[in-house]
C-alpha cells in the first residue's frame, strides 16, 4: 500500500513541474497543471510558479511535494525542481529531488496539439534509492470546444528497473475559471521476482482560479481511486501561485 501511495504522489509531483499557463483560450481562463496528467504548456517568459500537492490515503499516510518552475529566456525552455515529502504515523520522510527540463517543441495550433517533451534527473535524497534515476515524458495537449484533452507516455528508470506509464485526461471548462477534471493513469512497476505490479488510477476532481492583478491563484481537489497491486481511495489537494518576476 505504501509503495502505491508513494508512486501516486511521485507521478503527481513530476506532472506538476513546470507546466503552467500560456495565453488562455477563450473558454479557459486556467491553463494550469493537472494533478496526475502532464499538460504540454511551458511557462511564459517572465512568469514563475510555486506549486503544492498533497494526498492523504485511507490509512492516514500523508504524501506531498513542493515544486517551483522557471522559464529560461522564452516559452521554449523551462527548468524546475520538485521535492516530495511524506508523513506516516509519526515518521517524516523526504523523497528524491527531481530536476526537470522541458522543451516546447510545438505550441498548439489549428489541427496540431501542443507538445513539450521532458527529461528529469532524480537525485537520491531518500533511503529508498542509492543511485541517480531518470524520467522521460511525452505530453500532448489539444482543446476541442470546451474540453482540453491531454495524453502522456513515459517512464521512470532507476536501480529497481523501469516503470513505464500512460496517462490521459479531459478538462471541462464549466466556466473560464472553474474546471471539472477526469484523469486516468496506468503504470507497470517492478515487483517481486519477475512479476510486475500494475497500478491503475482514476481521479475525478475540480479546480478554481482567481486572477489577482498580474498573478493567478489556483486551488483544486481530487479523489484518486487506485486499483491493481493494492487498493486505495485518497484525497488530493492542489495549490499554486503564479506571478511575474520581472515586468
Amino acid at each position: 500500500m505504501h509503495r502505491v501511495i508513494a508512486s501516486l504522489t511521485f507521478i503527481s509531483t513530476l506532472t506538476t513541474v513546470g507546466y503552467a499557463q500560456t495565453k488562455p483560450a477563450p473558454k479557459f481562463g486556467i491553463l494550469d497543471n493537472s494533478f496526475l496528467v502532464e499538460e504540454a504548456f511551458n511557462q511564459d517568459a517572465g512568469i514563475f510558479q510555486n506549486i503544492f500537492v498533497f494526498t492523504r490515503s485511507q490509512g492516514g499516510v500523508w504524501q506531498g511535494s513542493f515544486t517551483q518552475e522557471w522559464p529560461v529566456m522564452s516559452i521554449r525552455h523551462q527548468v524546475s525542481f520538485a521535492m516530495p515529502f511524506g508523513y506516516d504515523h509519526g515518521d517524516g520522510t523526504a523523497g528524491d529531488l527531481a530536476l526537470n527540463y522541458r522543451f516546447q517543441l510545438w505550441e498548439e495550433g489549428a489541427g496540431r496539439p501542443a507538445f513539450a517533451p521532458r527529461i528529469t534527473v532524480l537525485l537520491p535524497t531518500s533511503a529508498d534509492h542509492d543511485n541517480v534515476g531518470w524520467q522521460v515524458n511525452f505530453p500532448f495537449s489539444k482543446q476541442l470546444a470546451g474540453v482540453y484533452f491531454h495524453a502522456n507516455a513515459g517512464g521512470t528508470f532507476d536501480e529497481n528497473g523501469s516503470t513505464p506509464f500512460l496517462a490521459g485526461s479531459a478538462i471541462v471548462a464549466v466556466r473560464p475559471m472553474f474546471n471539472v477534471m477526469f484523469e486516468a493513469l496506468v503504470q507497470s512497476a517492478p515487483g517481486d521476482g519477475d512479476e510486475r505490479e500494475v497500478v491503475r488510477i482514476f481521479s475525478p476532481g475540480l479546480r478554481v482560479g482567481w486572477n489577482l492583478g498580474d498573478a493567478q491563484f489556483v486551488a483544486g481537489v481530487a479523489l484518486p481511486i487506485t486499483r491493481g497491486a493494492a487498493r486505495d481511495t485518497a484525497v488530493l489537494g492542489y495549490l499554486s501561485y503564479e506571478l511575474p518576476f520581472r515586468k
